[in-house]
């Protein structure tokens, strides 16, 4: 059985291919660095699987260019599924399976490096040490001891950011109206609440159209003054500009983003040599107390082990009739 992966990169490449020995599974694999959409997905002539990854435009019109080639099933080597048309894919019969769980330690933990380095400016300090430049003065941070965190989204990942900020001694407040259960940490509150008393706010949740722009002009008015807010999660839980704005206004006095609202085209690629044309994305980038990583916050050997073992296996239960324990 041959597969397509497309946006794959080396380490995609050495994770599939030890996962694919080491699980005595007898797939063929070609890799792709081109994202998936309406020019590239004839790529998958001669395709029953392919694998995308979470920036692959799976919409309606590629999915209708990728069932003309032969193509049904999509293995989607993340846990979001936004970038999918599912109601076009049932249509088409082409099945989509994910990985719903590979590291939600590696995201929490990530969530926790971006608060740490805005509070502390360890990423300023090391600028400056490099220049031979040791001293402190705008640099100075804030206990996070017996501050309040607000944790939007208490699955997994939520709640093992809640166990390591409870850690520094931290309050933690939770909005998930899902939620039923006990927390060992914290207390549940509605979001209203969350936002007023939070000194830092973390989300952890899908992006549904419940979800989209959850941070906006409104919400960002309901928090307290000079707020930290986080985000890896995804990029369009955020109205960007609203964000800007409460930068510019010091409503926001921190910002640390994993994920943007545009980065299918900017994210995982190399644009040291070019120009962004994305005038938002470079107006973040000018702030001292912003922070943007490239969606890396699930990047750890132990999510890309995951990521490999769980979609070879999606793929062997589909060729062998199984049931599809992860299909979307």
């Amino acid at each position: 059985m041959k597969i397509l992966f497309y946006s794959s990169q080396n380490y995609d490449k050495e994770s599939f291919q030890e996962a694919n020995t080491k699980y005595k599974h007898d797939f063929s694999f070609d890799f792709c660095e081109a994202h998936l959409n309406e020019k590239t997905a004839k790529l998958a002539c001669g395709y029953k699987v392919i694998s995308a990854f979470v920036n692959d435009d799976l919409s309606a019109n590629v999915l209708e260019i990728l069932k003309a080639n032969g193509v049904e099933i999509v293995a989607l080597r993340c846990a979001g599924y936004n970038n999918v048309d599912l109601n076009k894919a049932k249509e088409l019969d082409i099945k989509v399976v994910r990985v719903p769980e590979y590291s939600p330690y590696a995201v929490a933990e990530h969530s926790c490096a971006l608060a740490m380095t805005l509070n502390r400016k360890t990423h300023r300090a090391f600028n400056r040490t490099r220049d031979l430049n040791f001293k402190i003065s705008g640099l100075k941070g804030f206990d996070m001891h017996a501050k309040t965190i607000g944790i939007v989204g208490f699955g997994r990942i939520g709640q093992i950011a809640a166990k390591i900020f409870h850690g520094f001694g931290m309050e933690i407040l939770v909005f998930d109206p899902f939620y039923k259960g006990e927390l060992e940490h914290g207390r549940l509150v509605s979001f209203d609440e969350l936002l007023k008393n939070s000194d830092i706010i973390s989300l952890y949740c899908p992006l549904n159209k419940d979800t989209k722009h959850l941070i906006n002009e409104n919400s960002i008015n309901k928090m307290k003054d000079g707020v930290m807010l986080i985000n890896t999660s995804r990029g369009g839980l955020i109205d960007t500009q609203a964000v800007i704005d409460a930068l510019k206004s010091e409503k926001i006095k921190y910002l640390g983003i994993d994920v943007y609202e545009e980065e299918a085209d900017i994210f995982f690629e190399d644009h040291e040599e070019t120009m962004i044309k994305d005038d938002v994305l470079a107006r973040l980038l000018t702030f001292p107390n912003v922070i943007v990583t490239g969606h890396q916050a699930y990047f750890t050997q132990e999510a890309l082990d995951e990521i490999a073992r769980v979609t070879l296996n999606n793929i062997n239960e589909f060729i062998e009739g199984k049931k599809l324990i992860n299909l979307v």
